[in-house]
């Protein structure tokens, strides 16, 4: 509340439950007594936020230089904070600092380089209209709807994304639609797909808890239009697809299993420089295992595929290299053992990725030809 001064008092623990985001898919448990201020007009404000430090070994590195991917590293994972209002008409969500997004088969990235050049000091960051308790707008820096892993570490059963993942938009620009009733959720989304900065992509889901054990959704996406955008957050080929999820969630105690499969299709386009059509079909199984009320475990195990996109004998045509070069093939297996008691966390990684019909120059290692990779990895921090 307003002191006799006009500023800003702290207003103590107001909150019994977690707050709706960032979202957490577990085992990592948001802490359930953010703290929250009395802003005056703008109501109560939740404040939270994640502090947390990455160290790692890799075989097969490809030392590339400034970016951290040597055969060690020790790094920031986390240093975010988060504000946002949960009640009223009229809510928004922040989220600011620096952050590492390690994924499965691809070289690790730096906080400072990952934060300046994936989505910047403020990933995510929206206006949220609540027209009805069914039916909700949303519109700025928005999570995607696409995949079943979330784009941050602590959001995630694994410290690594994995090879789906890193097919999948992350982060967009646009305006969401969401509605729930019931068992029934539903979004639809125009937005900026592959943080392209042109609106020019349509996203969807449609989601059904059939009982209190079992939930399937389905998302899709896809650009409506050409774009020409391409950087480290916006791969051209991607960001000129359309891409598919079919995801089934079962719970039960402490057991939660995801299995979800995903397809996506880039087409031709000479303009592009996309001289041949491409697809890509994976599938992943998530698990994640709570032990007690302080130790969980955590696994995935995926396999992805590519087609088409190979030229032949055609000298004057570039392949459409969405993996591993055209046609190739790749497979990965994580556990990550999770400890955290109160806003404590200490979790370790190990996981394996092969690479089958791998193109010359398009590996893992020095040479870039290397087959697989391992990694085992440590996190640990607080959710605050």
């Amino acid at each position: 509340m307003l002191g006799s001064c006009g500023a800003v008092s702290w207003a103590g623990v107001a909150n019994a439950d977690p707050l709706p985001s960032p979202s957490f898919s577990g085992p990592l448990a948001p802490n359930p007594h953010p703290l929250t201020v009395d802003a005056g007009p703008f109501g109560s404000v939740a404040i939270s936020g994640q502090v947390s430090g990455i160290g790692g070994l890799q075989t097969h590195a490809s030392h590339a230089g400034g970016i951290g991917n040597q055969d060690g590293f020790v790094d920031l994972s986390n240093g975010q904070i988060e504000i946002q209002t949960t009640q009223g008409p009229l809510q928004f969500y922040i989220q600011a600092g620096a952050y590492s997004l390690p994924s499965l088969g691809s070289s690790y990235l730096q906080a400072t380089k990952a934060t300046d050049q994936l989505f910047g000091p403020v990933p995510v960051a929206y206006a949220k209209g609540v027209i009805t308790p069914e039916l909700t707008v949303m519109a700025g820096l928005l999570p995607t709807m696409v995949g079943a892993e979330s784009t941050f570490t602590f959001q995630n059963v694994n410290i690594e994304r994995g090879l789906l993942w890193n097919q999948e938009p992350a982060i967009s620009r646009g305006v969401q639609i969401n509605y729930a009733r019931g068992p029934l959720s539903a979004a639809v989304s125009l937005n900026d797909g592959y943080f392209s900065g042109k609106l020019n992509w349509l996203s969807g889901m449609l989601g059904y808890a059939i009982d209190a054990s079992n939930s399937i959704s389905f998302v899709g996406a896809g650009s409506l239009s050409r774009s020409d955008k391409s950087s480290v957050a916006t791969p051209l080929a991607q960001n000129n697809s359309s891409i598919f999820n079919l995801i089934y969630t079962y719970t039960s105690g402490p057991l939660t299993l995801t299995p979800y499969l995903q397809y996506s299709h880039v087409g031709r386009d000479d303009q592009l420089g996309i001289i041949r059509s491409a697809d890509t079909y994976g599938g992943a199984l998530l698990v994640k295992y709570a032990l007690n009320s302080e130790w969980s475990l955590g696994a995935r195990a995926e396999y992805l595929k590519t087609t088409g996109g190979t030229c032949g004998a055609d000298a004057n045509c570039t392949p459409t290299n969405l993996l591993y070069g055209a046609k190739s093939d790749a497979w990965s297996f994580t556990i990550t053992p999770t400890y955290q008691k109160g806003v404590f966390f200490a979790r370790g990684e190990l996981s394996y990725t092969g690479i089958g019909h791998l193109q010359p120059g398009s590996g893992f290692g020095r040479d870039f030809n290397q087959r697989d990779q391992v990694r085992a990895l440590v996190e640990t921090g607080i959710l605050f």
